[in-house]
């Protein structure tokens, strides 16, 4: 929709839809975001095979949200950047390498939330009482 523009909105069911196909071109094209969707199905399973409480799994599931909702991001802002500046241009490769930062910036905050979890919840396991 063009802004300012008083033409129909998309319904929610449409604008839903629009989504899940953005996510669906992202996935088919992107590897990162199959890599960071492996990295997510592998912390529900170690979640599961620990056993982790409620308050362990909403920080687990926040976190996987967070790194897909960032990738995606990243690649919308990558997208955009190549379509205004077909070709290399400083700015255009700074405004990517700092959506990619910021991308990874939460993947690493995400991989200290998992050291914390998943040590704590290892340590129960083997009768620490924490």
């Amino acid at each position: 929709m063009i802004p300012g523009n008083s033409g129909n909105h998309p319904s929610f069911k449409r604008s839903f839809l629009i989504a899940l196909q953005g996510f669906r071109i992202a996935f088919e094209t992107e590897r990162n975001i199959k890599v960071m969707l492996c990295g997510a199905a592998f912390a529900v399973v170690m979640g599961l095979a620990l056993r982790i409480d409620a308050l362990s799994w909403a920080c687990v599931l926040i976190c996987c949200g967070t790194v897909l909702a960032a990738e995606l991001l990243n690649t919308a802002i990558e997208t955009v950047v190549d379509l205004v500046s077909p070709e290399f241009h400083p700015l255009a490769g700074r405004a990517k390498d700092i959506a990619a930062a910021a991308s990874w910036t939460i993947c690493f905050i995400a991989a200290l939330v998992a050291l914390i979890v998943y040590g704590r919840a290892l340590l129960i396991l083997a009768g620490w009482n924490i």
